[in-house]
């Protein structure tokens, strides 16, 4: 619990649907076209947060999470790279 009213800041992930703090999640960020990881939170444009594992990654595609909430379509060849790109952030943890 926090203490003197200081809240935990609290994501969704696309995939799962399980609010978890923000620290646990991986951010996707979509920006004219261009969909990339942002595992720093600072990256320009809409963003997406999703647990950092091949399973909510694979639910979230399924939905096509992504898509809705960046708002952008995301073109095969961008996804492919992308579930690398949390592949290789899943591995180095």
């Amino acid at each position: 619990m926090a203490r003197y009213g200081m809240a935990i800041d609290t994501r969704r992930c696309v995939g799962c649907m399980t609010s978890k703090p923000k620290s646990e999640l991986v951010r996707i960020a979509g920006y004219q076209g261009v969909v990339a990881l942002d595992p720093t939170g600072r990256a320009k444009g809409r963003g997406v947060y999703v647990c950092p594992d091949g399973e909510c990654v694979r639910k979230a595609q399924k939905k096509n999470a992504f898509r809705r909430g960046l708002s952008m379509d995301i073109a095969p060849e961008q996804m492919e790279a992308l579930i690398g790109a949390l592949k290789d952030y899943e591995n180095k943890d």
